[in-house]
């Protein structure tokens, strides 16, 4: 839209000419300038008084010259003298004087392809204009991008562009934030003289997650320079000549980079489109909510767009320090899990073991008259993963009043090292990754754990060539890098100076160490911590001028937790708890839990943790709620709520704070200012936002590390927050990596055709992903009551578990007329692009050998027998009226035979 911006200010100038009364009152309003550009890049130079004054540049941003006159250059943009850094180009230079210039292919990220020809510039004593985009400015260069030449050179390439453009943008998905419809209209002429037949291209199928409509193309090729050059894959090239260019796979294949989802935004027309979004909604429509990811520890900068209280997508927002322009496909698609299995009302288990709706003053008072019947030194609270510091705040401040000091955030293990922010910070900064030469990984993967910061070290080995080492399993990095080893042996060796790699770490004059958190679970972690320092420290990774030793943290609420002091034992703390509080916490380990022992559950989703809870409490979701959240560098940040709050759920604090006051222990605050002045008397870091305070380092002396082999946590990484998990666009691009990089449970899924979210009498409702905890012990029911539309199929192997239990499972949804069932023997991604269940999930003799026995017309029922390795699952899904005679759980040893004659 800034080319449409560019031609009111034209129109106001012609207007002031004539009638400067009325051109007083229509003056051009600047936007606010944005910090970071990339662009922009010096000063203006004073400008002849006769001529205009000086526009300002284009996004409002300057960059420092560099301190040497001699690294600098002037030259003159439309009779205004600039002065630039040298190696910009006319375009950049053009840019600074505040003139927009049109261009497809050009992007401030990518590298010079030059050639869509768009960018045209007129150079004095050049013969004819000249690609700005690929032109280095020289000095006392005289650039004129108004001329009569310029503009005919650029209606010429915007008809040969429109000459094969199908014009279908009523029906386009880019329709209204479209490269081509404004730079058409601004640079365009108004008339195309093409009459032949337009040519037409196939479509390509790249995955769940892009649309391709290639007959739209017009090859700027941005989307192949960014999957080569920023995602690190070779997935897309240029095929072809003359009319039968085009941009394809070179072979049949699916885009697997983490980061596919990029190029929906980079692709100036609509050739890539998001898939999910498509005939969704039109850009005008949305409601724009600048907010941050809280899907892992990075805090991207994003865009939540809404329509009514439903999230329609995600999109990146810039941040020059953390994600720059881009965002991870975990980010970008997991909004869909917002909307589904969402807990709406509080509710109580009753003495059948069905929940019941009840009202929030009932459910507080349950909970209250518990809190007041255990010991104060049996009460445990946990904050979950995508807790902000407001609620973890209230819940620390809570517990300590009831005379418990059992806090704790799951994720942060045993015994985190809490007592100095740069034991559990990315000390180094995102960005300042940019200036490391030597880069060790320890124990960490970042391609999957944090997928910007794995694009910031790809970055950074392009442009500097710098070197990667890894300790860990094998990985699958989009970099050169050197497998060291698997183990702490390797590190050891590090330390000692018997490593080939100690003279690589030697040699460096920025290294960078980047340790996993998933080192935190290790028993030895203490001893781990202190060999990395003495690797810190003997080769100048730690210094005064520069702190590479990091850590590299997987969610959203590590950082903060940490930062208030939430770091009490969870094995311990639960083991003698015998009352659980579990703030969104949903992954934390049960096993140890008195049997006792009274749970409430206090979260956005019906996930794991319900199945054990004898209290609901719902609350909001991230993209509902205003609250605080502190990256893996240690950066503050805000979430701002986009949609309202689903049912009668409430923000995580608010719940705290009216639970203390029915127990009789109320907190000192009663709004988020409140709230936040609190958090300032323990972590005073927490406050100010968008900013970073420096760390300081200190070694230990600590026992000597085990030699157990660093884990995989490709399972942790991917599926962390609890809407992943529910989002059928997260499993659906799962399914297409030539890699597993699920969980186990993702690997077996029986996907429903149809789902009730609304809570039923009969029960809590659940469906999809939302039965992988069925319990080890086959003496415990799993019973799924009215509303469940889905099940799950687990092998033994899958899951870990001694003993294979049956599960039967009925599903009475009305409008689950069919339900289909996939198991998979073997890890194996395909993709269809029918969207019909039927056919995308359906029967696969590829994935399992799968048999059915018969539908039968009175019940319409479906019965479907699964074999895999050798032990039978059965499952059952009803298509008619609903019996809850028929939900059973069989235990080993019950014959197919005897529950087929059960049914007839």
């Amino acid at each position: 839209m800034a080319f449409l911006a560019r031609a009111l200010r034209q129109s106001n100038s012609r207007l002031s000419s004539r009638c400067p009364a009325v051109a007083a009152s229509c003056r051009w309003i600047s936007p606010t300038p944005a910090a970071g550009s990339p662009e922009a890049g010096a000063a203006v130079a004073p400008a002849d008084p006769e001529l205009p004054p000086p526009r300002e540049p284009v996004g409002g941003a300057r960059v420092e010259l560099p301190p040497n006159p001699e690294d600098a250059l002037e030259v003159f943009v439309d009779g205004h003298a600039v002065r630039i850094p040298k190696g910009f180009t006319v375009l950049q230079a053009c840019e600074v004087a505040g003139v927009d210039i049109p261009r497809f292919c050009y992007h401030s990220r990518l590298s010079i392809a030059g050639n869509c020809r768009m960018c045209l510039v007129e150079v004095e004593k050049s013969p004819k204009p000249v690609a700005s985009c690929a032109m280095p400015a020289l000095p006392g260069m005289k650039i004129k991008t108004n001329t009569p030449v310029a503009k005919k050179a650029r209606e010429g390439v915007m008809e040969f562009l429109l000459m094969n453009h199908p014009l279908d943008c009523p029906i386009c998905d880019q329709g209204g934030e479209c490269d081509l419809q404004d730079q058409s209209m601004a640079f365009g002429a108004d008339r195309g003289r093409f009459t032949e037949m337009k040519r037409s291209v196939v479509d390509k199928n790249l995955g769940p997650l892009v649309k391709t409509v290639m007959t739209r193309c017009i090859q700027c090729t941005r989307c192949v320079r960014f999957a080569t050059e920023v995602a690190g894959v070779q997935d897309l090239g240029m095929l072809g000549r003359g009319s039968g260019e085009e941009i394809g796979t070179y072979v049949e294949k699916l885009m697997t980079s983490e980061l596919s989802g990029n190029v929906i935004d980079i692709c100036p027309v609509g050739a890539l489109t998001s898939k999910p979004f498509a005939f969704k909604a039109r850009n005008w429509e949305l409601k724009g909510t600048e907010t941050i990811d809280v899907t892992d520890a990075v805090g991207s900068n994003i865009r939540v767009d809404s329509r009514g209280p439903e999230v329609m997508r995600i999109v990146p927002r810039l941040n020059e320090d953390i994600n720059e322009e881009w965002i991870s496909d975990k980010t970008r698609f997991c909004y869909d899990g917002l909307k589904r299995q969402r807990l709406n009302d509080p509710m109580i288990r009753g003495p059948d073991g069905r929940f019941k709706a009840v009202t929030w003053r009932d459910a507080l008072a349950v909970v209250a008259e518990v809190l007041h019947q255990v010991k104060p030194e049996e009460i445990t609270g946990v904050a979950g993963k995508l807790s902000d510091a407001e609620s973890m705040m209230a819940l620390k401040d809570f517990v300590n009043r009831m005379g418990s000091d059992k806090v704790l955030c799951e994720g942060n293990g045993p015994n985190p090292p809490a007592d100095l922010r740069s034991n559990y910070l990315m000390n180094t900064g995102i960005a300042g990754l940019e200036k490391a030469d030597v880069f060790l990984l320890v124990g960490t993967q970042p391609r999957v754990e944090a997928a910007i910061v794995n694009a910031r070290i790809r970055k950074t080995v392009r442009a500097t060539q710098a070197k990667v080492g890894y300790i860990g399993p094998p990985a699958d990095f989009n970099y050169d890098h050197a497998h060291l080893g698997t183990g702490p042996q390797t590190l050891v060796e590090i330390a000692e100076g018997r490593h080939p790699f100690c003279s690589v770490l030697q040699s460096a004059k920025n290294p960078v160490i980047i340790a996993g958190a998933g080192l935190f679970d290790r028993e030895d972690q203490d001893a781990l911590f202190s060999t990395i320092e003495t690797v810190a420290k003997k080769f100048n990774v730690t210094r005064p001028d520069w702190n590479g030793l990091n850590v590299l943290l997987l969610h959203a609420a590590q950082a903060a937790a940490l930062d208030l002091g939430l770091v009490a034992n969870p094995a311990e703390s639960i083991k003698s708890a015998k009352f659980l509080y579990l703030m969104g916490a949903d992954d934390i380990s049960l096993d140890k839990l008195p049997e006792d022992a009274f749970v409430v559950y206090q979260g956005h989703h019906g996930d794991k943790a319900v199945y054990r809870a004898n209290v609901i409490l719902p609350s909001s979701a991230f993209s509902e709620k205003e609250g605080t959240y502190e990256n893996t560098e240690g950066c503050t940040q805000w979430t701002i709520p986009a949609v309202p709050t689903v049912g009668d759920a409430r923000d995580d604090w608010k719940i705290i704070r009216a639970l203390s006051e029915v127990a009789g222990v109320q907190l000192p605050y009663d709004s988020l200012s409140a709230v936040r002045d609190r958090i300032s008397t323990v972590a005073p870091n927490l406050i100010h936002v968008d900013e970073k305070e420096p760390c300081t380092i200190s070694a230990e002396v600590k026992p000597p590390v085990k030699q157990q082999k660093f884990e995989e946590i490709i399972i942790g990484a991917l599926y962390a927050t609890v809407f992943s998990r529910y989002s059928r666009l997260r499993i659906k691009a799962a399914r297409t990596r030539k890699r597993p990089i699920g969980t186990a449970l993702e690997q077996c899924l029986i996907y429903p055709t149809a789902t009730s979210l609304a809570p039923h009498p009969a029960g809590m409702v659940l469906h999809c992903a939302a039965t992988t905890t069925v319990s080890p012990p086959a003496a415990r029911p799993c019973r799924l009551h009215h509303g469940a539309c889905g099940a799950l199929l687990h092998p033994a192997r899958a899951l870990g578990l001694e003993h294979l239990p049956r599960l039967l499972v009925g599903a009475g949804d009305a409008r689950a007329d069919r339900a289909v069932c996939r198991v998979r023997r073997r890890v194996r991604y395909e993709e269809d692009e029918d969207e019909d269940d039927d056919e995308e999930w359906g029967h696969n003799e590829d994935v399992a050998r799968m048999e059915r026995y018969t539908e039968d017309a009175r019940d319409q029922a479906l019965l479907v027998k699964a074999r895999v390795d050798d032990e039978v699952e059965v499952v059952l899904v009803f298509k008619g009226p609903f019996d809850p005679n028929n939900i059973e759980y069989l235990e080993k040893g019950v014959e197919w035979d005897d529950f087929k004659s059960r049914l007839q």
